[in-house]
């Protein structure tokens, strides 16, 4: 896997991270899904597309393996709900309280930020490496 493609995985993980946040935020007033259950925030968990003890050969020794890059893992429920009182409300409870999906706007707010950067990254990692590349197949047309 060369360099572009293992920013092109960050990439992709960046844009469903922001999708998820979007989503959060979207539904943060939301009292219930299409199915009638509350809508629970969600957590987008990523990790690495190869694990380390497959990159490790069992007498400790490095396999000769490429980096393989970030993938979604999962994205998960990540939160609660919040109980606001209001009575006239129609999904209240008998109590007169309603339920609301556990969204803090300034976290997904922080977080969009802290992932736009980290797509932005990868995409100036990706600009270099073609670059690097571009300027690698200079060389091998001058020799």
């Amino acid at each position: 896997m060369n360099a572009l493609e293992i920013s092109l995985s960050g990439l992709d993980v960046e844009w469903r991270r922001m999708e998820v946040a979007a989503l959060n935020l979207a539904n943060m007033n939301s009292t219930r899904t299409a199915d009638g259950s509350p809508y629970l925030p969600l957590r987008l968990v990523s990790g690495p597309a190869e694990s380390f003890e497959r990159m490790m050969s069992a007498n400790g020794e490095q396999l000769p393996a490429e980096p393989r890059g970030v993938r979604v893992v999962s994205v998960e429920a990540g939160g609660g709900l919040r109980q606001v009182y209001e009575p006239n409300h129609p999904d209240a409870n008998a109590d007169g309280f309603v339920d609301y999906p556990d969204v803090s706007q300034a976290e997904e707010m922080t977080l969009l930020v802290k992932t736009a950067r980290a797509y932005e990254a990868n995409l100036v990692a990706m600009a270099a490496a073609h670059q690097i590349y571009s300027s690698a197949l200079q060389i091998g047309r001058q020799s």
